[in-house]
């Protein structure tokens, strides 16, 4: 039993509706900004949980789970405080200015929009620009699957962290107008408080990729199939996007897509990518990006949960595996010098509330997982430039 614990509980005069003492041996109460977390032992003859303790935690304000550790079944109690009040306005505009520059990169992707060179955004992303309203419309496939990819992505990462009651924002969009064959940034949401455990850690870092690569697989293989094979030519080979009449971006293969493309669509050579193919695949692109085990990004929390002990030096193993990578396609180079920029030149993790809470066996399993989505989603030249 660690050293913090106590015998002392809060009673229901002094804040709680729920009295569990009579079924605890010991606790700890911490309080942050946004919830109370208690960390209670349970009595063995209560650990199953009895009926009574069970009728009990029915009526508890908040979320709890259980954890079994060397000294007994914990519970973990979690009670939220008020909630602050979200700045709806900012995430919305940001939700439709990406929404409008992800319409206007489909829309030069699938011809609607003549590419007039890197500023064609400012000529002829405005309403003033002749028939525009139609043009414009025809990027929709092609945006619609993007924003569904990158909103499933947060919405994983926002619902489990709900979940656990902690303090989050809703997902920040980023727009990008200048060349860019996206027109977005991605999205990414705020954690502002410190997780509990490792488990609670790992379940928020896993549940975004996971999801946006359950929404990016069905539109890759459903953009595979409305592509076609294309006349070869030299430089471009394998999967190729397409537009202002000529091949433009040759894809990199991940073992997914290589699998995907393969099957639908055989051994064709050169293979013209349709709008909505090229939105899966940069799902796939960005679940490889953020599985990446390093800094803050979603690998590097799920490999913090699960070895906080070799976090670093794993990390920069593969800080150092991207940045020589960088010889074959040139983004290597930005995305490590991004990952150092978010981690302030720290590649370590922040820690956990309690970072000696065991991770459960299914947390353990849910890690493997994880490694292997990145393995098929990973791309080492995602684009053949």
């Amino acid at each position: 039993m660690r050293e913090s614990y106590s015998r002392v509980l809060r009673t229901a005069s002094q804040g709680y509706a729920v009295d569990l003492s009579a079924f605890l041996v010991a606790w700890r109460t911490t309080s942050l900004p946004d919830r109370e977390v208690i960390d209670a032992l349970v009595h063995p003859a209560h650990a199953g949980p009895s009926p009574a303790l069970a009728v009990v935690l029915a009526q508890w304000p908040g979320t709890y789970y259980w954890s079994d550790e060397p000294d007994g079944r914990h519970l973990i109690l979690t009670r939220p405080f008020r909630r602050r009040q979200e700045r709806w306005a900012l995430h919305v505009v940001l939700f439709l200015a990406t929404l409008y520059t992800i319409t206007f990169a489909g829309a030069v992707l699938a011809g609607g929009i003549p590419y007039s060179g890197p500023l064609a955004f400012f000529t002829s992303g405005h309403p003033g620009y002749p028939g525009f309203l139609h043009a414009w419309s025809t990027g929709l496939p092609f945006s619609v699957s993007v924003i569904a990819i990158l909103l499933s992505h947060e919405l994983g990462h926002y619902v489990m962290a709900r979940r656990y009651q902690l303090d989050v924002s809703l997902p920040y969009f980023i727009p990008v107008p200048i060349p860019s064959f996206i027109g977005t940034m991605g999205a990414f949401i705020r954690l502002r408080t410190i997780v509990s455990d490792r488990r609670q850690l790992l379940d928020i870092g896993v549940a975004g990729p996971i999801a946006g690569f359950l929404v990016a697989l069905p539109l890759l293989v459903l953009g595979l199939t409305l592509s076609h094979g294309a006349a070869a030519e030299e430089g471009f080979r394998g999967l190729v996007v397409y537009f202002g009449g000529a091949p433009q971006i040759p894809l990199g293969d991940s073992l997914v897509s290589l699998a995907l493309r393969r099957l639908l669509l055989g051994r064709a050579a050169t293979i013209s990518v349709h709008p909505v193919a090229f939105a899966g695949w940069v799902g796939m692109f960005v679940t490889m990006l953020n599985l990446l085990p390093m800094g803050q990004l979603d690998g590097g929390h799920i490999l913090y949960a699960r070895l906080p002990q070799w976090q670093q030096r794993v990390a920069l193993a593969f800080w150092l595996l991207i940045v020589a990578l960088g010889r074959l396609w040139i983004g290597w180079y930005v995305w490590g010098g991004l990952v150092l920029v978010l981690s302030r030149g720290r590649l370590g993790h922040p820690p956990v509330l309690d970072a000696q809470r065991p991770l459960p066996a299914s947390r353990r399993r849910l890690a493997w997982a994880a490694l292997v989505l990145f393995v098929v989603t990973f791309a080492p030249v995602p684009f053949r430039l």
